[in-house]
């Protein structure tokens, strides 16, 4: 887990910037608690009641809680009690050992701790038993108000506490993080580095030491330079080496912070430093470069002097960079967004965001390993625009966040494994289709998929404009989804959606009829029989005319076209407003669909009789419209079954409504412009018109 340095010239703690309301009441924190204070009464949360509905979602509680307020445990509760720190974090009955690792880090930036936690809350005079607190999500700030009731068990609290038993931040904290997620039992089990950055907003990085990349210590250093958190620790190999003491004075199983990097000038040699802290305030590295070592004896004093190296047993040592990469296994980093660091901190991350949707049948694709569907996930460019202060590529983070899991635990949604993609665009800003896949392997990709809230990675890559393909392993798997990019310069996102364009050509007028084929000789004949003098068919006639010519047509697979169908083709050919069609209508019609079932036929590449939903966009596009993802999401919704699977006939009443949609915006578009403006009978009789 990360912990960050604290620096000993901080200034105070900046006011909490403004944050969402989420109470259902629509109030913000002091509305609410200023309604209490007029009306002497304590804040009873409703969003989130003092029940065992709160606690968990598939057990009871296995011992009868009591929801209690601070004043009916202590005598005299404080919120915080001397100043926030560790050991104001202490674990209860609940396995959240990863949220409150990440609490305690919190004790160690008091601008970060005070984003999340606002200091101004008390238990003295104006305490209305209502508290608020701060969290980041999915790009964006939110307030959670809570009431002060906290579970108890013979008037000890259940859950976290802190060791000072009349001190209750970080137990109203849970509690806020809690209801944050739909209950306490939701925060069982998860990593340090989730809450981290539900704390900062920021993005994080892990890395093996012992595959560490070359420039191992410029990414570290640069880190450091932007205000990261930033944590190191040992492995164990099992629970019994958990805190256990190494012969060089080193802690297993146990969460160190790295507050400072630098080099010196050792014996002509320069050599590279780390400096780490362990959160107990004592028990020190003991080898070489540590507090008593000989090689400071060697070093020039105005460097032991810039490198405030000082023989105190207070828990932070400096150690050669070799030694720290062998001794130990792990360092985590959360690289915080500006709006978290100092205004004077010297290197900041330019953060970019993209919010977006896996939708079954349409956008959610699956990883590479389905190349059928694999195109159509959710497409977002990357412009890559300024290398890297002296050198020729672009550094960025690339992470990728599934949104809101863990509160839909409790309906069975579990983690989706998730990863992501990098593909050189072409040159034209349009989505990359099958066949691009099919032939180009990708620049960049994360690691690997796994189940977790977010993954990312670092990158270096040339100046240019890629495409980032987020998807889920699985296809047809619904999720919403966050994209970040942190970078070294500027770099701009933005998903490559698909305008809406419609391209129909103009309908060829019929032959006269000493010149019609043979074809149309046949229809005219069949047309006779069905319409009669009138030579004019309804929407019913025409479903007799269009099912006995479709059931001798060998190549599509066509139970019968429905009445619907129909009645919509009426609609959009019907010239004279009667409600039927006259053999010229007909014959224009027909043109349309022989061009219609050459597209499907193209698309049903099974030979199946109908069309995969993935496969619609281009089968769309094939015949002259070509749509955005949200469109598309909605036309997926209408016409496709429960396999993602299209039937002729959908396809058709699809296409119609399309072109009749299409034909009524260009009718009652004067200004010749994307947008229209009607009255609500307009609209209306449009709608049912379509």
């Amino acid at each position: 887990m990360p912990y960050i340095y604290q620096d000993p010239n901080k200034k105070e703690p900046s006011v909490p910037e403004t944050a969402r309301n989420i109470h259902s009441s629509g109030k913000s924190y002091q509305e609410i608690k200023q309604e209490c204070l007029q009306k002497g009464t304590l804040f009873e949360d409703v969003d989130f009641p003092a029940n065992d509905g709160s606690l968990f979602y598939s057990e009871k509680p296995n011992i009868p809680f009591v929801w209690k307020r601070p004043k009916d445990i202590a005598s005299n509760p404080q919120f915080i009690l001397g100043g926030a720190s560790r050991t104001d974090v202490c674990q209860g009955d609940l396995g959240d050992c990863w949220l409150l690792a990440a609490i305690a880090s919190l004790t160690l930036n008091e601008k970060v701790m005070f984003r999340v936690v606002p200091p101004d809350q008390t238990f003295d005079s104006g305490y209305a038993g209502i508290f608020h607190f701060q969290f980041w999500q999915h790009n964006e700030w939110i307030d959670v108000v809570i009431d002060d009731r906290l579970p108890t068990f013979r008037n000890r609290l259940v859950f976290l506490h802190s060791a000072d038993l009349n001190e209750f931040w970080s137990a109203l904290l849970e509690k806020a993080y809690a209801k944050l997620y739909g209950s306490y039992e939701a925060l069982k089990g998860g990593s340090t580095i989730e809450a981290m950055e539900d704390f900062t907003g920021g993005v994080s990085e892990t890395y093996e030491n012992k595959s560490a990349p070359d420039n191992y210590f410029e990414i570290m250093e640069k880190a450091l330079k932007r205000g990261s958190m930033l944590g190191c620790s040992i492995d164990t190999t099992s629970s019994a080496e958990t805190e256990a003491k190494t012969p060089q004075g080193l802690v297993k199983g146990h969460a160190y912070s790295i507050t400072g990097m630098d080099m010196v000038t050792y014996k002509g040699q320069k050599v590279k430093l780390i400096r780490v802290r362990n959160p107990w305030g004592q028990v020190e590295w003991n080898g070489a470069w540590s507090d008593n070592a000989s090689e400071w004896n060697n070093i020039d004093p105005a460097e032991k002097k810039r490198l405030t190296q000082i023989t105190l047993d207070d828990g932070e040592f400096w150690m050669k960079f070799e030694d720290f990469k062998h001794y130990y296994d792990k360092v985590e980093i959360c690289n915080l967004t500006p709006d978290a660091l100092d205004d004077d901190t010297t290197h900041k991350w330019e953060v970019s965001v993209h919010q977006g949707s896996w939708i079954r049948g349409s956008t959610a694709g699956g990883c590479r390993n389905f190349l059928d569907t694999f195109w159509s996930n959710p497409q977002i460019q990357l412009s890559l625009k300024e290398t890297d202060d002296g050198h020729h590529e672009c550094t960025f983070i690339a992470a990728l966040m599934q949104k809101n899991r863990r509160k839909l635990r409790k309906v069975g949604a579990d983690m989706l494994t998730i990863g992501y993609a990098i593909y050189q665009c072409p040159g034209k800003e349009s989505q990359l289709t099958k066949d691009y896949f099919k032939f180009n392997p990708s620049k960049a990709r994360s690691k690997t998929y796994i189940n977790l809230r977010e993954i990312s990675q670092r990158f270096k890559l040339p100046p240019g404009d890629y495409m980032l393909i987020p998807t889920t392993f699985e296809p047809h798997q619904e999720a919403d989804f966050c994209v970040r990019i942190f970078s070294e310069k500027k770099a701009e996102i933005k998903e490559i959606d698909g305008d809406i364009n419609v391209d129909i050509p103009e309908p060829s007028k019929p032959n006269p009829p000493h010149q019609e084929t043979e074809e149309e000789k046949q229809f005219r004949s069949l047309f006779e029989q069905v319409a009669g003098q009138d030579m004019e068919v309804s929407a019913e006639e025409l479903q007799q005319i269009l099912n006995a010519v479709l059931t001798r047509t060998k190549n599509v697979k066509v139970k019968e076209i429905s009445p619907l169908s129909c009645i919509n083709i009426v609609s959009l050919m019907d010239g004279s407003g009667n409600g039927k069609l006259n053999f010229d209508e007909f014959k224009i019609f027909w043109d349309k669909l022989k061009h219609w079932i050459a597209i499907f036929l193209q698309f049903d590449t099974d030979k199946s009789g109908t069309m995969s939903s993935y496969e619609l966009r281009l089968a769309l596009k094939a015949a002259g419209f070509q749509l955005n993802n949200l469109v598309l999401q909605l036309v997926v919704l209408r016409y496709a079954d429960e396999n993602y699977q299209i039937t002729f006939d959908d396809f058709l009443n699809c296409l119609i409504r399309l072109e009749n949609a299409c034909r009524v915006f260009k009718a009652v578009n004067e200004s010749n412009s994307e947008t229209i403006i009607l009255k609500q009978a307009e609209f209306i009789s449009l709608a049912i018109n379509i």
